[in-house]
């Protein structure tokens, strides 16, 4: 849940940042370790952004080979989400954390020393579970260990997603300009930085009272309004990642020029998440805003697709915006709407959206190559609209605890401005 659900981020004008007098920057150093190695995770999904090009030019590749460079990755993070419980409430989230982190070193590291695309695609296969394991696990285990409350560990954990997210393309252009190797092995460097920091760190988390099975996040989605969350989320992530991975190959620039677009879209990402959302969620509810974020974000798509090259450099940057609210908004419908455990409802609804985010990499080239090069954002636009259509549609079934879904802004009647 958001920070201001729970009376922690308060209304517009107040610093997040501070938690009843209490700076939420004071944290533990376990915090810290798990947070930093979350920025770098997060990192790992736009790294290839500006070296695609390379990539394929350096392995001989077209640009659909090279896309499935997301699709294997994502692939395996969807299946993944129905054993990340499994494993975590056995061993418990620090071996789980270090397990994800020790796969995504190794993989990072075979990445850079591929040969074939074959090669490339398969790693960032192992990557993907890796990473699977570490940031379904990452949010319990810094809620857990932080100072402050849930609130105050939902945003630091925000706020990681959205600097890891600036920051990938930013890494993978500086290191991917010399060789598009080299990002994959700075990966690796960082992130086993990121095991020696939560193994000297971090102590164990205490164990679920009850053992997870593969089937628990299955059996969530049996909730409407869960459900409702994911498959809108799964046409949102269509549009979503025909920005991340097809966009690189339509603007066609250096990795340097290309890492400085996707990392001013990242800021963007990270503001509107972190700062922008929860105020216009107390002003407006979370369903209009993610209602009209999505149609937004569909109108973005489409001037980017029949733009010339610097609007669609400037539209690549906008959806950053309309993107960070919409990660907002659907991540807290995916983890309050249901009754089921958060872990639990936020693997369903994960299983259930990065399909998408597999799909996209690799239809979005295809359809250009069956088409033309406008064509596959015409598809994300629609995709984003009807995700937007079932948010419209659903909303009863979104909203059956909206008083706990939505900031305490209320009306004349005391009634939450939203369910009005």
């Amino acid at each position: 849940m958001r920070a201001s659900d729970t009376g922690g981020l308060g209304g517009a004008g107040e610093d997040p940042f501070d938690e009843g007098g209490r700076s939420i920057l004071r944290q533990p150093m376990a915090v810290w370790a798990t947070a930093g190695a979350s920025v770098v995770a997060f990192m790992g999904i736009g790294l290839v952004d500006p070296i695609l090009p390379s990539i394929a030019k350096g392995l001989h590749a077209s640009n659909s080979q090279v896309s499935l460079l997301f699709t294997s990755y994502f692939l395996i993070t969807a299946v993944a989400m129905l054993v990340t419980g499994f494993v975590s409430s056995r061993i418990g989230g620090r071996k789980t954390l270090l397990a994800g982190l020790a796969l995504v070193v190794v993989f990072a590291a075979l990445s850079g020393t591929s040969s074939s695309v074959g090669e490339l695609v398969g790693f960032r296969a192992g990557w993907g579970l890796g990473n699977a394991l570490f940031v379904s696990t990452s949010l319990a285990v810094i809620v857990g260990a932080a100072a402050g409350g849930s609130a105050a560990a939902i945003l630091l954990y925000e706020s990681a997603l959205g600097l890891g997210m600036a920051c990938g393309p930013l890494l993978g252009a500086v290191l991917g300009d010399m060789k598009w190797r080299y990002p994959f092995f700075g990966t690796a460097v960082l992130m086993a930085i990121g095991f020696v920091a939560i193994t000297a760190f971090l102590k164990e988390q205490p164990r679920p009272a009850r053992k997870t099975s593969v089937l628990d996040p299955i059996k969530a989605l049996g909730h409407g309004g869960l459900a409702s969350a994911a498959v809108s989320a799964f046409f949102y992530n269509y549009a979503f990642f025909t920005v991340l991975a097809f966009t690189p190959f339509v603007l066609d620039m250096s990795p340097y020029r290309s890492g400085g677009v996707f990392f001013a879209w990242g800021v963007l990402l990270a503001v509107f998440s972190v700062l922008v959302a929860p105020r216009v969620q107390e002003r407006f509810g979370s369903l209009k805003v993610l209602g009209g974020s999505l149609v937004l974000l569909a109108a973005d798509l489409l001037v980017l697709g029949y733009g010339n090259h610097t609007t669609a450099v400037v539209c690549t940057i906008l959806s950053g915006a309309f993107i960070g609210l919409n990660n907002t908004v659907f991540t807290e419908l995916a983890l309050g709407v249901s009754d089921a455990p958060r872990p639990v409802a936020s693997a369903g609804y994960n299983f259930v959206r990065w399909f998408a985010a597999a799909a996209a990499p690799f239809l979005a080239p295809k359809i250009e190559e069956w088409t033309d090069a406008h064509i596959p954002f015409v598809v994300a636009a629609v995709a984003a609209l009807v995700g937007a259509g079932i948010v419209a549609v659903r909303r009863r079934a979104l909203t059956l605890r909206a008083h706990e879904l939505e900031p305490r802004h209320a009306t004349e009647d005391g009634v939450s401005a939203f369910a009005t």
